[in-house]
């Protein structure tokens, strides 16, 4: 029943004036029936500043990121938000406020990113090792006037990882945690 959803609970703690900010956050995480959903979205940036181009696809590179993607390597290869957290922002401001201003790579919906740091995510066939919390950058009141502020408690923002695996990604393809037992990964250049 929609009503009782955990993210129309955390949406209506998004929205309330004067909402605690970490009650939509612990609701998301803990009230999820599952930790599976689907890849919302997928937006390449052409350049740094550039604007975010939405594709079907994109095709993943371990250690690198997404292909064409003017951010590469490093720890940060791939952004991450909710699409539940984004809807209930946008309500809260009263705006139209496309999404890709928030400048992400990957949006997903009915997985919660919250305190996912060292979680790995598989979207597809392909996994993330996520990194931490994303900080929402100056160009988020450029898009909405106060969005910066808004995005910066309990994980709003996103997350950021780190490409495991080369492959491709849809719109569409499911998207979970592993649980921490398959999560475990083997130690570069580790000698049995």
């Amino acid at each position: 029943m929609l009503a009782h959803s955990p993210y129309v609970i955390a949406a209506y703690n998004l929205v309330r004036p004067l909402a605690i900010p970490r009650t939509a956050v612990y609701l998301i995480r803990f009230m999820s029936p599952s930790e599976a959903g689907i890849l919302d979205t997928i937006w390449v940036k052409r350049a740094h500043r550039g604007p975010m181009d939405r594709r079907e696809r994109a095709t993943l590179r371990k250690g690198r990121g997404i292909v064409d993607n003017a951010d590469q390597g490093g720890r940060r290869q791939v952004t991450l938000i909710e699409r539940e957290v984004w809807d209930a922002l946008v309500l809260r401001f009263g705006a139209r406020i496309d999404a890709s201003a928030r400048r992400a790579n990957l949006m997903v919906s009915g997985c919660s990113l919250a305190g996912s740091r060292g979680r790995v995510l598989t979207i597809g066939g392909c996994r993330i090792r996520i990194g931490g919390e994303a900080t929402p950058c100056e160009r988020m009141d450029e898009a909405c006037p106060g969005l910066r502020e808004a995005l910066m408690p309990d994980w709003r923002a996103g997350a950021y990882g780190e490409v495991l695996d080369d492959g491709e990604i849809a719109v569409g393809d499911a998207v979970r945690w592993l649980p921490a037992a398959e999560a475990q990964l083997p130690e570069e250049g580790r000698h049995a």
